[in-house]
């Protein structure tokens, strides 16, 4: 009997060690996943906002807990059922899907980039210019918005893990969507709300607490454009890459074996190796998602000159 137990608890602690290597895995290749999908979490950050200026203080939070909803919706019941399938019956459009993201990424990117040196005009309509609009309309218009970036989100991580067991791909993406999603709207709740939190301490009788609030309000503005322009840089990275390697894969390997060779050689730098291998692969992928994305950006303006020229 005790030899019976004893081989029993034996299997459990097996199941057990397990279980605890299969969910570090899991946090683990979730992590990498997480940091490869940067550029798009913080472009999802930066646009969110917008969605809700404008509104009513007292919605600003009802209304980002609707979009969040939204967004685990998309990422949950749309796109991962769709993403593990693919991965299952056609493997191999991982890599012309993520190219197509990675298009999409440079164009943003690129049309931020032309419109903060003054050379492009871009606006997205906030709330309040909305006027009559719905808070019903203005959830779907920004879960549809997300709907584009969490597909990106997903996919990156999707390849990330393309050749590990089916429930370790099914875990890696729960745990993307999850974190990512809170991680997203949860910055972007506290955003929203900053200059609320500055204005009731600057109420305060207290001078010092009235200096931070009006730090806080004064400062706001500047964060949100802080978080813009780094959203952009983030997006011309990421898709530059994306594009880079899957050129690579595809058609043209020279010019990513040229991108790794210059930063494998800034890597031999003593001291500064790791940082210098990162930024000259980081600035040369920003340059390929810029080029990319400014072709797209013409592309684009031609076809819209050409339908406005020619109404049907």
């Amino acid at each position: 009997m005790a030899g019976g137990l004893a081989a029993l608890l034996d299997d459990v602690a097996l199941i057990a060690r397990k279980a605890a290597a299969q969910v570090d895995d899991v946090a683990a290749a979730a992590g990498r996943t997480s940091a490869k999908a940067a550029g798009v979490v913080v472009d999802d950050a930066a646009v969110t906002p917008r969605f809700v200026r404008g509104v009513s203080p007292k919605r600003e939070l009802p209304i980002i807990w609707r979009i969040t909803k939204g967004s685990l919706f998309n990422k949950l019941v749309i796109i991962l059922p769709l993403a593990l399938l693919l991965s299952w019956i056609a493997p191999w459009a991982l890599t012309p899907l993520l190219m197509i993201g990675g298009t999409y990424l440079s164009f943003e990117g690129a049309e931020k980039f032309l419109e903060m040196v003054g050379a492009g005009h871009h606006e997205q309509a906030t709330a309040a210019e909305k006027g009559a609009q719905s808070e019903d309309q203005l959830v779907r218009g920004a879960v549809t918005t997300d709907l584009i970036l969490s597909a990106e989100i997903m996919v990156i991580s999707l390849n990330e893990v393309a050749d590990q067991p089916f429930t370790t791909r099914l875990s890696v993406l729960a745990v993307v969507a999850v974190a990512m999603t809170a991680l997203v709207y949860g910055a972007v709740g506290l955003l929203v709300k900053i200059d609320d939190i500055g204005l009731r301490l600057a109420k305060r009788p207290s001078k010092q607490s009235k200096k931070i609030g009006l730090a806080m309000v004064d400062g706001m503005p500047k964060i949100l454009n802080a978080i813009a322009v780094i959203g952009t840089f983030a997006m011309l990275w990421v898709g530059g890459h994306i594009m880079l390697v899957g050129v690579g894969e595809l058609f043209w390997a020279a010019p990513v074996t040229v991108v790794h060779h210059l930063a494998h050689t800034a890597g031999t730098i003593p001291g500064i190796g790791g940082l210098a291998a990162w930024l000259t692969e980081t600035g040369f992928s920003m340059v390929a998602g810029l080029a990319w994305g400014v072709v797209i950006v013409a592309v684009v303006a031609a076809v819209r000159r050409t339908s406005a020229n020619h109404p049907r």
